[in-house]
């Protein structure tokens, strides 16, 4: 048990009709959850770490935490720096050992993006790391990641791109956004969008960032011990499920895991006011993270029993 490449999790993702879940995580708790999860449904699952994360827990902590979770949990994972900013950043965690990573050029013009991403490509693919990136601005904000247009991906820029730069994966903008607050109004994914990537690109992993789907349960049990999420919205877990049957052999989810650990860490203490021990409430986060995962895995990846 240990790190594992996306190569192969993501052609079986793709011949079967079925995305990989990459769960955002920053601490064990998180982690033991998405890998227990996992491990319940035989599935295959990416823990990813933002470069916040990155800062908050340290690059070789990050590594060894996955590497011995896996191997306690019984579970191979790939572990991949998610949205990273430069060439340095990334070296920073291929070095560690990350075992995947994404460079994010997508706030560049076309060809700035195609020759920062053609750089870390070139690095990554030297150390046996696979790389994502990025055409198209996706609108929200996550960690350090933020932007207020949105910039769907033109399918002809999406071939040149990955043909030019050599990527493993490629993250579009049809419609999802990051954070927990979304839409003002109904989601509307352009599928036209994907399939004409999915045409043009046969075989070929697409991402979806920003794809938490903001359980409205959750949400509620939030406000209902004391928190203040008005107005938090989410992509309809119909049309993730419609995308994951598609090119889209990736899908990210950040704010659903936080918001299910937020909720039972508040329920937790209005139901246990004299209770201190954290292991007793982070458990608590950590169990709903896990049912999260499930639920994930179940209804909008489809990857149960992926491992064979």
């Amino acid at each position: 048990m240990g790190l594992i490449s996306t190569k192969e999790m993501f052609k079986k993702a793709y011949e079967g009709g079925y995305a990989i879940g990459a769960f955002n995580i920053s601490n064990l708790e998180q982690l033991q959850g998405v890998l227990k999860g996992a491990k319940a449904k035989n599935s295959y699952v990416m823990i990813q770490a933002s470069m916040s994360a990155v800062k908050y827990a340290g690059p070789h902590t990050l590594v060894e935490m996955v590497k011995a979770a896996s191997e306690e949990i019984g579970i191979d994972v790939a572990l991949h720096l998610d949205h990273g900013p430069n060439l340095e950043a990334v070296k920073t965690c291929i070095d560690a050992g990350f075992s995947s990573v994404m460079i994010d050029g997508s706030h560049y013009d076309f060809e700035e993006n195609v020759n920062i991403t053609k750089e870390v490509v070139d690095y990554a693919h030297s150390k046996g790391v696979v790389v994502e990136a990025e055409l198209g601005v996706l609108a929200g904000v996550e960690d350090e990641v933020s932007s207020d247009v949105h910039k769907y991906t033109k399918p002809a820029e999406a071939v040149e791109f990955v043909n030019r730069t050599g990527v493993d994966s490629l993250a579009i903008a049809i419609g999802t956004s990051h954070g927990a607050f979304k839409f003002k109004g109904e989601a509307n994914l352009r599928f036209d969008i994907l399939e004409e990537i999915q045409n043009k690109l046969p075989d070929f992993p697409i991402v979806l960032h920003g794809a938490s789907a903001v359980d409205q349960d959750t949400i509620a049990t939030c406000n209902e011990f004391g928190g203040n999420i008005a107005g938090a919205k989410g992509i309809p877990v119909d049309m993730l499920r419609k995308a994951s049957s598609m090119a889209v052999c990736k899908i990210n989810m950040d704010t659903d895991l936080r918001l299910a650990m937020t909720a039972a860490i508040r329920k937790f203490f209005a139901e246990n006011p004299k209770e201190f021990d954290p292991r007793k409430y982070i458990g608590a986060g950590r169990d709903a993270i896990q049912a999260v995962v499930e639920s994930k895995i179940d209804v909008v990846l489809g990857s149960a029993n992926s491992i064979n």
